[in-house]
């Protein structure tokens, strides 16, 4: 059969246009949710026959819609079904699916699916302040797997919460969330586990301070495990809600000796000689810029 242009912008598009849930769009068509997923996300084109039984379930909603419109131009397509288009805005999916992180999207699928439980769950951070270096802080949250496969990340503390996306990629955690306060991106690298389920992980943090040069910041970042999941999204929302209210400790802490170990190091030559690692703050950072008249800062 010849195939949907833009498959899975398309795919997105009618799900959100007809408010209808990847579960439950796989339960009427009459396959696993995973595959439907997997549509959306483009990684999989459907065939000739589950392309029909997904007009006919879109049909409900909107009537005209006829297998011939999924060949259309998607703007051609929200015009057919009433709604409107903008172009050159991809949908979440379809930008995982061909935009910058296609790449690490294919490179983490395989670690995604067999990796994924290891590391679900709620979770509770431990890390420097970047402008006061010696207080730590908590940020608590949830690493979930969505129904499109990938493993979702929403972090919030001190009045900040972030949201992205997590890819376990050769035994090490890449974790690319987005700031809306400071509106720059937060990245972590952590190491991974070996055993099935994960209970604490530590790495780095990079990120722009919320001083007024925006200086970049490589911070030391500890998490520890606070629970599971339960499986029911609304229920584990909930939990999520509590666990940023009440801070509840986590399933195997450590130390205080521990994390402070881990968040203070020393640094410099001797240091590294004897395992120290190396870390960049908004302090004393040697950035310098300089106008056409030598107006340096």
């Amino acid at each position: 059969m010849k195939r949907v242009a833009d498959l899975s912008a398309k795919l997105d598009m009618l799900l959100k246009a007809s408010s209808l849930s990847r579960v439950a769009l796989a339960q009427q068509v009459g396959v696993d949710k995973s595959l439907v997923g997997r549509w959306v996300k483009g990684s999989i084109h459907p065939g000739e026959h589950n392309l029909a039984k997904l007009t006919a379930v879109f049909q409900e909603t909107f009537p005209m819609l006829t297998l011939a419109d999924w060949y259309e131009e998607q703007a051609v397509l929200a015009d057919r079904i009433g709604i409107a288009f903008r172009a050159g805005v991809p949908s979440g999916p379809e930008m995982r699916a061909n935009g910058p992180f296609a790449k690490i999207v294919e490179a983490s699928e395989s670690d995604i699916a067999f990796r994924a439980e290891t590391y679900t769950g709620f979770w509770r951070t431990t890390r420097p302040s970047v402008l006061m270096p010696t207080e730590l802080f908590h940020d608590y949250g949830i690493f979930r797997l969505t129904d499109d496969g990938m493993i979702e990340v929403s972090m919030e503390g001190s009045g900040l919460k972030f949201e992205g996306w997590m890819f376990p990629m050769a035994g090490n955690l890449y974790v690319f969330l987005f700031d809306p306060v400071g509106r720059t991106p937060l990245i972590v690298l952590m190491k991974g586990v070996t055993l099935p389920r994960a209970m604490s992980m530590d790495g780095i943090l990079l990120l722009s301070a919320l001083d007024p040069a925006r200086t970049p910041a490589a911070l030391p970042i500890v998490l520890e495990r606070i629970g599971d999941l339960s499986g029911d999204r609304e229920a584990d929302d909930a939990r999520l809600l509590e666990i940023i209210e009440t801070k509840p400790e986590p399933l195997q802490p450590l130390s205080e000796e521990d994390l402070k170990s881990i968040a203070y190091q020393n640094i410099g030559p001797e240091a590294a000689k004897h395992g120290g690692r190396l870390f960049m703050s908004s302090i004393g950072a040697f950035s310098r810029g300089t106008t056409s008249d030598g107006l340096k800062g």
